[in-house]
């Protein structure tokens, strides 16, 4: 059974230098995927040999971006938020992923080196 869930992750960054790199083929293709690229409003993520297509739903700069990915009706979107704390300034990136249950433990251990990786390359 498919479930959403959703991880949240502080981040050094701020939201003009973090969104880029959640929005844009260079930017996702040094944390995320092998290379990336963008042909109209799709977006082409691969990894190792395997490619797999996505559309952007919706966005808005510097706050979120929603995917659906294309061949894949089970796995219907994965999002980026990115949360800025009102108090203390500190900036969270919320994944909102679509998982079967069974995976959820791997899926959660996946996005976890995927934002360590992320943090590498911001340098934080």
């Amino acid at each position: 059974m498919k479930k959403k869930i959703t991880l949240e992750y502080t981040l050094n960054s701020s939201p003009k230098v973090l969104y880029p790199r959640l929005s844009t083929p260079g930017g996702l293709a040094e944390w995320f995927a092998d290379d990336v690229n963008l042909k109209g409003n799709t977006f082409f993520f691969i990894w190792d040999e395997s490619e797999q297509r996505a559309e952007v739903v919706r966005k808005k700069e510097n706050s979120y971006i929603q995917f659906k990915w294309i061949d894949d009706e089970e796995k219907p979107t994965f999002e980026f938020r990115i949360n800025v704390d009102e108090l203390t300034g500190d900036v969270a990136l919320v994944i909102v992923d679509t998982v079967d249950e069974e995976d959820e433990v791997d899926v959660r251990g996946l996005w976890d080196s995927q934002i360590a990786e992320l943090r590498h390359v911001l340098g934080s």
